[in-house]
């Protein structure tokens, strides 16, 4: 199997998981590796928005002398975002419904994250 193929079953994976809406793999400065989104979501623009936005709690965290940025979770009015690093080089980001416990999607994501690394390494 590809790399892309890979990462594309694991994504459909994390779409089992309750709660889970949107996912997708994306580089470190933005790029797009694969995606399990909704029509409606530009892919392109939620990848290069996510990777801004993991950047930018990567360098604040490291401006207060708060160690290793792990992950960052936005909470919304409808919705949740969680994007994770998944190897040095590419980002696992999840958009899932407000509704949805952190518990077992962290759970889910830490493994999918790891498996991702592993494949991209």
């Amino acid at each position: 199997m590809s790399t892309k193929s890979l990462i594309d079953e694991i994504l459909k994976g994390l779409k089992m998981v309750g709660g889970v809406v949107s996912s997708a793999v994306i580089t470190r400065d933005g790029l797009l590796v694969s995606s399990d989104t909704s029509p409606e979501v530009d892919a392109e623009t939620f990848a290069a928005m996510s990777a801004s936005m993991m950047g930018s709690a990567e360098t604040a965290i490291t401006e207060v002398k708060g160690g290793t940025a792990g992950r960052v979770i936005v909470e919304s009015e409808n919705s949740k975002m969680i994007a994770l690093g998944a190897g040095p080089k590419v980002l696992l980001v999840v958009l899932t419904t407000r509704e949805t416990q952190l518990g077992l999607i962290l759970l889910k994501l830490n493994d999918a994250a790891r498996k991702i690394s592993s494949i991209v390494s």
